[in-house]
């Protein structure tokens, strides 16, 4: 670790001014800061800051910015959020943490890490009456505290700074009083790893509890797993890195994914609870107080990306204690957060049936009935796109794509299903809308003051099959060796992702990849809480390569998230065309891009610094190997910028 002479020789003073901020509310930020990923307990990334408004935030221009030397060998490590609090903000670079001054960037401490990667953010605490503020950050299967004025490992916590996780969770964990949360990172193998959440003391680092993500006999849940499905289960974990409280229950909210293998479930006969379940428990014991299942027996990979954003709503005159809950099905569950049942209801509606041997289908799945899906749900040979959205080209490249698995695909609505392909027989294809699409692990915002509830979404789709898994043959995401008896496959080969879009070569020889649907291909949307109705939508992102006037599709924004302000603007990054924007809350209008370097594919935050002037801070990175050295190996290339008015 290196610190600056100018902060050692103040040091002892800005320990005694933490000291005085030990007894703030958690519950209650100061509007300066931004001191939780999502900021607040709640997850709303709502900044009651105004100095940013409507009128002027076309005069935004960038401050300053922090650039991660590119690393060869690997994909991106961080696509960080930073937090900001008591006048220092704290930003993880994969190999190290670093503390700043929000106002400049200039480096205060830096810590460097060793054993693993930093990834996402780091978690502030604010202390006690007997110790200082920590920072914790997490490199997989170790979590580690810092000093959050020194950044010194603080060697009170567990044993000698850190304590050890018997399951990898490579991401902040939740903090809340002196609870500390942790989830799971377990991959998709049919036995394996317990997805189970883990709760630890934020001060001793002493073991709290347990919830079992697969429940065991005698709990709740138990009986969704047939015969005994449920012993050494993987997958069925909350692998985001935050999850969201309701400080008036003291109530955790967890996202828990869908169960392993994903896309073979025919060792896993029933509903699989609480896969692909929002389960709220009591944060200090980690006893469940209820939950509520969105996919009965997932096939589909449509886990639950993010934790749902805490609101309250005004319903037919009433006050009600709310959540919104989104995914990759691009449904949006609002619940009572108190009781679990929908505000707006929720039908059991019958799905189509596969064919795949051995399989269980559930019969029906859980659809609201308010609001309606953020994005489509069923696909016809009139939806597929024509030349006056993209070009002459493109459409040929479509209808290929068409022709190649035998002319048609197989869609029933929501929840198509994937049947088995077998050799020499005919194919039949399936496209599953909105696969990868919906909502992602960006979630939602939402404005505690009007009930409005702001959330990003991808028209994706995935064509293919199941077959029968072929010995040697990488079906991918981690499952070599796996003794599952189907996989995912398509045109591409086996177990790989297929999405519903083309590429094609123009008159220059440049080559061009869009979806084969007709635009939006992503929209920025805006829920109105309050009554279930969809207030505005408008396309997210621009394809530069379509001629002008074609050029407002929306694009895929699956990674990234919005956030809202006092000021009346969202702003949100997301999108892969390198440009971070700001919209009208109240109407959807967009007013203000800056184009970056590279993709904004981080949740922004907004923050004031010491200097009085309000700034907006997102990560731009490069992800998957998308910026490549001279020796053409990938790089890790990544920017934290951060945007003000002019003095």
């Amino acid at each position: 670790m290196r610190l600056r002479s100018a902060f050692v020789l103040g040091s002892a003073l800005i320990g005694s001014l933490a000291l005085t901020q030990v007894g703030r509310a958690q519950s209650s930020p100061a509007p300066s800061d931004w001191p939780r990923y999502a900021r607040d307990y709640s997850g709303t990334r709502f900044s009651p800051l105004k100095q940013i408004t409507p009128a002027n935030v076309g005069g935004l221009a960038q401050a300053w910015s922090l650039r991660v030397a590119p690393q060869g060998g690997g994909a991106l490590v961080s696509s960080a959020t930073p937090i900001v609090v008591d006048g220092l903000m704290y930003y993880p670079t994969g190999t190290a943490v670093l503390a700043l001054e929000p106002e400049t960037g200039k480096e205060v401490w830096r810590h460097p890490v060793t054993g693993g990667a930093v990834r996402r953010a780091v978690s502030y605490w604010p202390g006690d009456k007997n110790h200082k503020p920590r920072i914790f950050y997490s490199t997989g299967k170790t979590i580690w505290a810092l000093d959050a004025r020194t950044g010194e490992v603080d060697k009170s916590f567990g044993k000698d700074g850190s304590i050890a996780l018997a399951v990898s969770y490579g991401y902040p964990p939740t903090i809340y009083k002196d609870v500390m949360v942790v989830g799971a990172q377990t991959q998709e193998m049919i036995k394996g790893e317990s997805g189970d959440t883990n709760a630890f003391d934020v001060v001793t680092g002493k073991h709290l509890w347990t919830f079992h993500t697969v429940p065991r006999p005698g709990e709740v849940g138990h009986d969704t797993w047939g015969g005994d499905s449920w012993k050494e289960r993987s997958g069925t974990n909350v692998w985001i890195w935050y999850m969201t409280v309701d400080e008036a229950t003291d109530t955790l909210y967890m996202p828990v994914g869908g169960p392993s293998p994903n896309y073979d479930g025919t060792t896993r006969p029933g509903a699989n609870l609480f896969g692909n379940s929002v389960v709220a428990v009591d944060i200090h014991t980690g006893k469940r107080k209820w939950h509520f299942q969105t996919i009965h027996h997932d096939l589909w990979d449509s886990d639950l990306p993010a934790p749902p954003v805490l609101v309250d709503l005004k319903v037919g005159g009433k006050t009600v204690k709310a959540l919104a809950e989104t995914g990759k099905t691009s449904y949006m569950y609002i619940l009572d957060r108190n009781t679990g049942k929908a505000v707006f209801g929720v039908d059991e509606k019958p799905v189509a049936k596969g064919d795949v041997p051995g399989e269980w289908y559930s019969p029906t799945q859980p659809i609201p009935r308010k609001p309606e899906a953020l994005s489509r749900k069923t696909w016809d040979v009139r939806d597929i796109v024509t030349a006056d959205d993209t070009n002459a080209e493109h459409v040929a490249a479509c209808k290929a794509l068409l022709a190649s698995y035998g002319g048609t695909f197989y869609n029933a609505g929501p929840f198509t299903p994937f049947f088995l392909k077998e050799e020499g027989k005919p194919v039949k294809a399936s496209i599953n809308l909105p696969h990868n699409g919906g909502s992602v692990w960006g979630g939602s915002a939402a404005d505690p003051n009007t009930g409005m509830i702001y959330v990003n979404t991808s028209e994706g789709g995935a064509i293919g099959w199941t077959e029968k898994r072929k010995e040697g043959l990488d079906y991918g995401r981690g499952t070599a060796g796996s003794t599952q008896t189907y996989d995912r496959a398509n045109m591409t080969g086996p177990g790989a992702y297929a999405s519903f879009s083309a590429t094609y070569k123009d008159a220059e020889g440049k080559t061009h990849s869009f979806p084969c649907i007709r635009p939006p291909w992503g929209r920025l949307i805006a829920v109105d809480g309050n009554t279930g109705e969809i207030a505005w939508a408008v396309p997210l992102g621009t394809s530069d390569d379509l001629p002008a006037g074609k050029q407002n599709t929306g694009r895929n924004n699956g990674s990234g998230g919005p956030i809202v302000t006092a000021g009346g603007l969202v702003f949100v990054g997301a999108t892969d065309d390198k440009r971070f924007r700001a919209f009208d809350a109240r109407t959807g209008k967009e007013l203000w891009s800056a184009k970056l370097d590279q993709s904004a594919q981080a949740v922004p935050i907004s923050y004031q610094g010491k200097d009085g002037r309000q700034y907006v801070a997102v990560t731009a990175a490069a992800f998957g190997g998308s910026t490549r050295g001279p020796d053409g190996k990938p790089l890790n290339d990544e920017a934290l910028v951060v945007f003000a008015l002019p003095k």
